[in-house]
């Protein structure tokens, strides 16, 4: 891998990513692919941490749709995302990696509860650091966790993995004349009200002035690309 353009790196990962070709739940030669990925950033010399969801399992606001209280359904999902990054840790473990799995929701018997300064020694001491359970609180999404975490952890930039390359002027997925984006700045998505994030994480990502490159997982080597500069994706910059 070339030299990196950052050195400390936020990658959001969401639940789905994790499902492959599957439908639910984990698909094990994608969790491989993504953890090499991941690893071959680290050995670059760039700080890994990674926020991973948990909607291949369960959605907290789906849930609460059922008749679950909404602040429950949340927590059930924070759970998910906590199975997510212990399968993600093993991965990058089976690849030659070093990750630390921690969680905004204590549960020491499984994984490390999230403290800011543990899991920036961690992250100096180079390992990939695995941060679930969102930000340990209901109604707020794991972009939120996201966007919060790389503040704390002064990441230099956040790295949104989705299944398209880039932010686009409107759905390519209904509008096949769409047009993606290569840059534009914070106010420019907020002016034109794209989906670079929910509301709360963009807003929190925008006072931290963090670039956020959004780009899409389902290309090889696709984390490492994005890191280096090389892969498609939309920078969306302070």
């Amino acid at each position: 891998m070339s030299k990196p353009a950052y050195r400390r790196v936020m990658i959001k990962v969401s639940g789905e990513a994790l499902m492959g070709t599957e439908t639910y739940g984990l698909h094990a030669p994608t969790i491989g692919k993504i953890a090499s990925d991941l690893v071959e950033v680290r050995k670059s010399g760039v700080d890994v941490a990674v926020v991973v969801g948990g909607g291949n399992l369960i959605r907290g606001a789906q849930l609460a749709e059922t008749g679950i209280h909404r602040a429950t359904a949340d927590h059930m999902g924070m759970l998910a995302t906590v199975m997510n990054a212990l399968a993600l840790e093993n991965a990058i473990e089976a690849a030659g990696g070093s990750a630390r799995a921690m969680s905004a929701v204590a549960m020491p018997s499984v994984c490390e509860p999230y403290a800011r300064q543990t899991a920036s020694k961690h992250l100096k001491d180079g390992h990939i650091v695995l941060l679930a359970g969102g930000t340990g609180q209901p109604f707020f999404t794991t972009d939120t966790g996201a966007a919060l975490r790389a503040a704390e952890l002064g990441c230099d930039a956040i790295f949104k993995a989705t299944n398209v390359d880039g932010v686009y002027d409107a759905d390519p997925r209904t509008h096949r004349n769409a047009k993606r984006l290569d840059r534009l700045t914070h106010d420019e998505a907020l002016a034109k009200d794209l989906k670079v994030m929910d509301a709360a994480a963009f807003a929190l990502a925008r006072e931290a002035r963090l670039p956020i490159i959004v780009f899409s997982i389902r290309e090889k080597n696709a984390i490492a690309d994005a890191v280096r500069g090389t892969g498609r994706s939309t920078l969306v910059e302070p």
